[in-house]
């Protein structure tokens, strides 16, 4: 004999993202959401959260990095952004 549908309860409004936060710490999202006629979507306009920082480098190393950047035409920001990443994954590998 097949299961009894269970109803789902209705997800309350917030007023904060903190309080939504803080309600699904502790809710079970099954009560509330049928997982089972969930789908898979794509968010393509997302973009990571980006946290300002200060960094200190050597004259001569940012007077180099311009001019890569410049020879590829991209900001050299995101040149030294790609950088840190693609050494980040280098170590990240060779760790595992």
């Amino acid at each position: 004999m097949p299961k009894p549908k269970k109803v789902a309860r209705k997800i309350p409004k917030f007023e904060t993202e903190d309080q939504e936060r803080e309600f699904w710490a502790k809710a079970d999202s099954t009560e509330y959401v049928n997982w089972g006629q969930a789908r898979q979507v794509q968010l393509t306009s997302l973009r990571p959260t980006t946290r300002v920082i200060s960094i200190r480098l050597p004259e001569t190393m940012l007077e180099r990095l311009k001019l890569l950047a410049n020879k590829r035409d991209v900001p050299y920001q995101s040149l030294l952004k790609t950088y840190v990443a693609e050494k980040l994954e280098e170590e990240l590998r060779a760790a595992a």
